[in-house]
């Protein structure tokens, strides 16, 4: 009997399944002799061995659209994870739910020299925050996403003439490292050719000043005040503002003034301190809030009379948790240089570390103070390796996590009843190699048996070293 044919006499058999009778009585005639006549639940069955061999063997189904040919996943600079570190890799990605969670396993990787397998993970075309190293994958993600594709590889460095054919991911990287060397080139690459990308597009790409800001990107930035897109606005204000050419006081700087003073204290020695004035209603503090983001911090010290250093000096951390936060925010988006180096020279003398002052603070703070505030952190009672996890980010390569106060509250709670699994997930993302060695010893004195998948993390982390061979 044709296979076509054969499909076809089983459309009742699958249909009496479906409602949960028995359909041997409806199989096809060329079965009949091999399902027997003995008892029908015998027969029933062979049937169902039958259709099933036949279903995944013969059958193949009909996709719902034309298919279309993709291009070959491009190779990385990285080796993928040796493949007897695979399927603990692959466990370990699963266990990491959440998108960041899986982002912060990538980075580790990344620092030891290695990528996931394409078939396990693959960043999305917008996904800015995955090593630089996935920028080709990234780019082929573009291209099945419909975009046009550049009209030839791009092997010469970026410029003008061939900035067409770089792929949005591998472009930004080449403009990022332009202006690593060469910071006026890449404001002239941005002033020539950024007009004509996508709002999307242009915004990442002005994001590529960032490093290097400076008086020559002032002409540049000013021109983007027209920009259609919002949030290119926004974000050359913020630039300018923070190298002193922001909007000035204004009737916006002067009301969010007013929401403070400044005032002395002490008989003998006078001291100026800002004070916050009383919020009456929700409303007041909403409109705080809107002010902070309205008003750069150049114009804001100058309502209050005082300067830019002074502002920093004079603001009561502390007081007011939330007023601390937005203030923090304001002085991110706006101040300059400086007074970021004077506001996180002040915080690393402050009793205590305001975690959310921190992460806002934190776009604005280089490696190495993030690395100072989190060892100040860690080596405080109550923190967790999560939070230091959030200000140093994964593969922070760092040792002796385990003898800080925050791996004693760990090992504490492992020889409880406390699910630490997070804290241990938090633990192998930052840890090195040795100290991820170091912590699984620890934790198994603690109580934790070596078979915990829990350790599955601080596995990997110790089973890799950064010479891209397996430990």
């Amino acid at each position: 009997m044709p296979a076509d044919a054969l499909f076809d006499q089983l459309d009742p058999v699958l249909t009496r399944w479906t409602m949960g009778g028995q359909a041997v009585g409806l199989a096809p005639s060329a079965w009949t002799n091999v399902l027997g006549s003995g008892e029908s639940s015998e027969a029933e069955l062979r049937l169902l061995a039958l259709t099933g061999q036949y279903l995944g063997l013969c059958v193949a189904p009909t996709p719902a659209t034309a298919l279309t040919a993709v291009s070959d996943i491009p190779p990385l600079t990285l080796p993928l994870v040796p493949s007897a570190l695979a399927p603990l890799a692959r466990r370990c990605l699963k266990a990491l739910k959440e998108s960041n969670g899986q982002r912060d396993l990538i980075t580790l990787l990344a620092a030891r020299g290695y990528a996931m397998h394409p078939a396990d993970w693959m960043p999305s075309r917008h996904d800015d925050s995955v090593p630089e190293a996935y920028a080709p994958w990234r780019d082929w993600a573009e291209g099945q996403a419909g975009m046009a594709a550049p009209s030839q590889s791009a092997h010469d460095e970026l410029n003008e003439a061939n900035w067409g054919d770089w792929w949005p991911a591998a472009r930004r990287m080449a403009l990022s490292q332009i202006r690593l060397r060469d910071p006026a080139r890449a404001t002239a690459l941005l002033a020539a050719k950024a007009a004509g990308e996508g709002a999307e597009a242009r915004l990442r790409l002005v994001e590529c000043l960032l490093p290097g800001l400076s008086e020559g990107d002032v002409p540049y930035l000013e021109s983007l005040s027209t920009d259609r897109a919002p949030k290119i606005k926004a974000l050359a204000a913020s630039l300018l503002a923070r190298l002193g050419r922001g909007t000035g006081t204004g009737e916006d700087a002067a009301e969010l003034a007013g929401f403070f003073e400044v005032k002395t204290k002490g008989l003998l020695r006078r001291t100026r301190i800002l004070g916050a004035r009383p919020i009456k209603t929700p409303a007041q503090r909403s409109r705080r809030d809107a002010l902070f983001a309205q008003v750069d911090f150049g114009g804001f010290a100058v309502a209050l009379g005082v300067s830019a250093d002074d502002l920093v000096t004079l603001w009561p951390f502390g007081d007011d948790a939330h007023a601390d936060y937005r203030f923090a925010v304001f002085a991110e988006q706006s101040a300059s240089a400086p007074i970021i180096e004077a506001l996180y020279t002040r915080l690393m003398t402050e009793s205590t570390i305001d975690v959310p002052v921190i992460l806002a603070l934190k776009p604005r703070l280089d490696a190495a103070q993030c690395s100072a505030l989190a060892g100040r952190l860690l080596g405080a009672k109550g923190c967790s390796f999560g939070t230091a996890l959030s200000i140093i980010g994964a593969g922070a390569e760092r040792d002796g996590l385990i003898e800080t106060q925050a791996g004693k509250a760990l090992l504490n709670a492992a020889s409880g009843e406390t699910d630490v699994t997070s804290e241990m997930r938090a633990l192998a993302l930052m840890a090195s190699q040795a100290g991820a060695r170091a912590s699984i010893d620890r934790l198994v004195r603690a109580g934790l048996t070596e078979s915990d998948p829990r350790f599955d993390l601080l596995r990997l982390n110790a089973a890799l070293n950064h010479s891209g061979v397996n430990a």
